[in-house]
């Protein structure tokens, strides 16, 4: 069976779960504890980064973006890169967005600052990045809500990788109850539908040991 090393807030990790449940594949995981660099998995991901996912047929591959377009190439009966060339390009785009630009300036402020800080051992958090993560959530419900309200999902008519990679962002800063859903419907909405797939209802069950989820987190309707 397939092999996901992974852990819990990592939305790279999230992102190639969901993509996996999307695709129907069977899989399961282990935390890698990055931070102890295991000679093991850095002969496997020599960044010293998740997720990394181990094949049926033996293959290893690292990074989240190479992982799921593997997965959409393989097994192309659903595909998370739907349309043509101009789709893609639009689902790429979105997955740029969400995994850089969100990251950069939501998810390493909250996430980063609250629970990997911790992990790592590199002290207390930065307040000041804390601030500007919340603050930059609210622009980025925004755009979600600019999106959803001219389509059906966020980069056309089908769930795609660009739904995916968002869900995976939003649902690891959710766990910290630091989404402010009640400022945007429209972007509630659309998390709402992708929360309520069968490809994310497994996140909703994580737990992560001495910091548990917001209290909304796992609710489908909230």
């Amino acid at each position: 069976m397939r092999l996901l090393y992974h852990l819990w807030l990592s939305p790279p990790s999230r992102k190639v779960r969901i993509a996996l449940g999307e695709k129907k594949l069977e899989f399961r995981m282990k935390v890698e504890e990055v931070w102890l660099r295991r000679e093991e998995f850095l002969a496997m991901n020599p960044a010293g980064e998740v997720p990394v996912l181990i094949d049926e047929n033996g293959l290893i591959l690292a990074d989240s973006g190479a992982i799921c377009e593997y997965l959409d190439e393989t097994y192309p009966e659903i595909r998370l890169l739907p349309g043509g060339p101009a789709q893609r390009a639009e689902v790429r785009r979105l997955v740029a967005w969400f995994d850089g630009k969100f990251d950069h300036e939501v998810t390493r402020n909250l996430v980063g600052e609250k629970m990997m800080k911790r992990f790592l051992g590199l002290g207390e958090p930065d307040s000041r990045a804390i601030r500007a993560g919340k603050a930059n959530v609210r622009y980025h419900l925004d755009y979600v809500a600019w999106l959803a309200e001219r389509r059906r999902w966020l980069a056309g008519d089908e769930f795609s990788l660009a739904d995916i990679a968002a869900a995976a962002h939003f649902s690891a800063v959710d766990y910290l109850g630091d989404v402010p859903w009640e400022a945007n419907e429209e972007a509630k909405a659309w998390y709402v539908r992708a929360k309520s797939r069968p490809s994310l209802r497994p996140l909703l069950s994580d737990h992560i040991p001495g910091a548990s989820p917001a209290r909304h987190y796992a609710d489908l309707d909230f």
